[in-house]
């Protein structure tokens, strides 16, 4: 039984993890400050023993003794993270700072969650791990992507000044259950809006593309990271290559809710990735052959699932 913490433990990918390391025979302490999390996402694991919960923020120091740390602490969709850039920046660069400091004194391993996002509008497709990518510092994403780009940056200085046992992942557009409703990311605003029989608003044409990861796939590209012990550190890709357009996921949603909802199409936000697909290849070689397995229409139904039993317990209230 390993000691674990998990930062940002009660967002949408950090209780999965949480819940995941539980079955897996491991103690978890989960740390969110509820900026984005919420206490309902693990509720329903606060009578096992070996969980625990703190309410704390990263960009505050903390002392625990732990064997592992998931370093997940960060609002990653642009609704939360755009709504204030500098809580995202510091989160993303004290909360990093704050976690490695302590994964040196205990001498933990520690895993960063960093983003696809580190590529920025992409000129090179799919994106390999050793492309630098295309972003704009000043832009309205900027305190998410740079943010992100700076933690990297800080975990390899810590790994070659201090010996500190770090593990980076890139995560790539990733749904399922226990997303927010009102996150804006594109997957829960397609169901959301199909599912109350409002139109669905598309960006732009609609042409351009994203890959889309169920959230169990991630979890254990996650935990095959952390475990891995031949001295890799990455950055590594964790996502679904499979690319769709916006226009395919929305009718896809459509088809799958039996909606009546119409597309619009909307003007495109500003540094909006035109194309995101991952290139895996590094995280096959070295995660023991991992690769995603949940196709996109088996997620979705899951997910729309969830959405539909959110929805129907608002009306009973």
């Amino acid at each position: 039984m390993k000691r674990i913490l998990v930062t940002g433990g009660a967002g949408f990918v950090g209780s999965h993890l949480c819940e995941r390391l539980l079955n897996d025979g491991h103690e978890v302490i989960c740390m969110d400050n509820y900026f984005t999390g919420r206490k309902s996402k693990i509720l329903h694991l606060m009578d096992n023993p070996y969980f625990e919960l703190i309410r704390h923020d990263v960009t505050m120091p903390y002392f625990i003794e732990v064997d592992e740390i998931y370093n997940l602490a960060c609002p990653a969709s642009p609704v939360h993270y755009q709504h204030n850039p500098i809580k995202t920046i510091k989160t993303s660069v004290l909360g990093a700072i704050n976690m490695l400091g302590l994964a040196k004194r205990v001498g933990a391993k520690i895993l960063q969650a960093s983003t696809s996002e580190v590529y920025g509008d992409p000129e090179l497709h799919p994106q390999p791990e050793h492309y630098w990518g295309h972003v704009n510092p000043i832009g309205i994403r900027s305190c998410y992507d740079e943010g992100k780009r700076c933690a990297e940056s800080l975990f390899v200085n810590y790994h070659e000044s201090n010996g500190v046992d770090v593990k980076i992942i890139r995560i790539f557009n990733t749904y399922g259950p226990k997303m927010e409703p009102d996150d804006g990311r594109v997957v829960s605003n397609f169901i959301m809006q199909a599912l109350h029989g409002e139109d669905i608003t598309i960006f732009g044409d609609g042409k351009q593309t994203r890959s889309f990861q169920y959230v169990s796939d991630l979890v254990e590209g996650m935990i095959q990271m952390m475990n891995t012990e031949d001295g890799f550190i990455g950055p590594v890709n964790i996502g679904n290559p499979v690319e769709f357009t916006m226009l395919e996921l929305a009718e896809n949603v459509i088809k799958l809710t039996k909606s009546k909802s119409k597309i619009i199409h909307l003007p495109l936000p500003a540094d909006d990735p035109t194309q995101r697909q991952p290139d895996i290849s590094l995280a096959f070689e070295k995660l023991n052959g991992w690769s995603p397995k949940i196709e996109l229409k088996n997620g979705l139904v899951d997910t729309i699932t969830y959405f539909d039993q959110l929805i129907k317990n608002e009306i009973q209230v």
